[in-house]
């Protein structure tokens, strides 16, 4: 059984990821941590209350004082636990539908946790090999009631905040009824912008959109750009450590030109910049145009954050990294993937152009994403096989580093397990829209079949 996939452990709520389940997360997780102190934070989601209940309990009776934040984005409870030098449990499924829960497990340094410490977590789960303590020794609860703010003002104290200020911005802002809402409406407004909102009200039933800031769930925003005059938009997903961007006309900003657009201000000769195996290319090309390495891992924010780490030990600066879907890293902030922050650094790029023109020069290319559902295990292993013989009879270049993906060249289309829902998305990319629908199209008809045989 794999228990964590590429960013923690996911699954429909009451159901998958029941409360006992987390009950022995929390334990596992205690039992190696061996802290005296853990945090315990959680999004909005309406089987938020339920799941951090059982993890209290879980991390109490392994002896740990539970300190619980409340409802913050998981880069809030990644900036406690750093402060605080305590490991932390959060509670969030990030862009997952509403009838889906999680868990995402914290270091005391802030960051989510290597592969190597998951798979220690992982092996405690499996065998059940808890170090529960005596009925005198178990663990107590606290309130802490200041970790939204103490957010906000460690995320203004490292913004270039007079330089914001003075552009005297207009930003539509869509937290997505997620964490953001507690938080990003009034951090904006702290960086001088006025401020005007979709979806604002915490409410874990999602009523204005799905969690997932995709354009298909941002029409409110595009709308709210046009109707207010606003010069960008700005979305998140649940937990908020995402930001996705609407340009000044209310247009939407494919998330791998705000990541080029943001690596080119960043990026050194003899930098490097880690991103996943679906990246486009967009960041290969800034990355060659800056004297750049570009390093590629496996999807998810672990793999993402375990190569980080590989590099700063052989003592490489990487002052950004990240994924074409809004989850961007800057290294020298903290190691996180923080929605809120990576807004603010994109609105330092609006001091003396408008966003369409921040990303005019990545807007080459074309992006397309198909996701395919699978119900059992035969289904799942028939896909991955339809995409393997389809690779093996392709004349492109392979990469099996995640799944599979191609590239011709002048495009490229990958096929590879979700790590996170039951699905093998397949994503596609070239400079044409025809030709990027046609390489997904002919993949997602082999796997189809595949799917439909067994």
């Amino acid at each position: 059984m794999k228990v964590f996939g590429s960013s923690g452990t996911r699954g429909v709520a009451n159901d998958e990821l029941t409360p006992e389940f987390v009950l022995k997360i929390a334990k596992a997780a205690g039992t190696v941590w061996r802290s005296d102190r853990v945090a315990l934070a959680r999004d909005t989601r309406a089987t938020g209350d339920m799941l951090a209940d059982a993890a209290a309990s879980g991390l109490a009776s392994v002896g740990a004082d539970v300190y619980r934040l409340g409802v913050v984005p998981t880069p809030g409870a990644q900036a406690y636990a750093e402060r605080e030098g305590v490991p932390a449990l959060m509670i969030t499924a990030s862009h997952n539908p509403p009838e889906y829960n999680g868990v995402k497990l914290i270091g005391n340094d802030g960051i989510e946790l290597a592969i190597g410490s998951l798979e220690r977590i992982e092996g405690k789960f499996l065998t059940e090999a808890f170090e529960a303590v005596r009925w005198s020794e178990t663990g107590h609860s606290h309130r802490i009631e200041d970790a939204r703010d103490w957010y906000i003002s460690q995320l203004l104290e490292n913004i270039d905040t007079t330089k914001i200020v003075d552009t005297n911005l207009t930003v539509a802002l869509d937290p997505g009824h997620g964490a953001g809402s507690l938080t990003s409406p009034e951090f904006f407004r702290k960086l001088g912008c006025d401020v005007v909102t979709a979806n604002s009200q915490p409410d874990g039933h999602f009523p204005g959109r799905n969690p997932e800031p995709v354009p298909k769930n941002l029409r409110d925003l595009g709308r709210l750009v046009e109707s207010s005059g606003a010069d960008v938009g700005i979305a998140h997903d649940g937990d908020a450590d995402r930001a996705i961007f609407y340009d000044e006309n209310g247009d939407y900003i494919e998330g791998d030109a705000t990541l080029a657009a943001l690596a080119a201000a960043q990026l050194e000769p003899g930098d490097a910049v880690v991103s996943a195996v679906n990246v486009s290319q967009r960041l290969v090309d800034v990355a060659r145009e800056t004297g750049s390495t570009l390093e590629l891992t496996p999807i998810g924010s672990t793999n993402i954050i375990t190569r980080i780490r590989e590099l700063e030990d052989q003592d490489v600066t990487v002052p950004v990294a990240g994924e074409g879907n809004g989850g961007i890293f800057f290294p020298n902030y903290r190691l996180t993937r923080d929605g809120a922050y990576t807004a603010a650094k994109f609105l330092e790029l609006l001091v003396d152009r408008n966003a369409s023109e921040v990303v005019e020069p990545y807007n080459g290319y074309h992006n397309v994403r198909t996701n395919i559902s699978y119900t059992t295990d035969a289904e799942h292993d028939a896909l991955l096989s339809a995409a393997e013989q389809k690779a093996n009879e392709s004349d492109a270049e392979l990469n099996t580093r995640d799944g599979y993906r191609l590239d011709f060249g002048d495009a490229w289309v990958l096929a590879r397990s979700s790590g996170t829902e039951p699905m093998v998305r397949i994503y596609a990319e070239a400079r044409e829209r025809h030709r990027a629908e046609e390489l997904s199209e002919e993949m997602e008809d082999a796997l189809r079949t595949a799917k439909a045989s067994v």
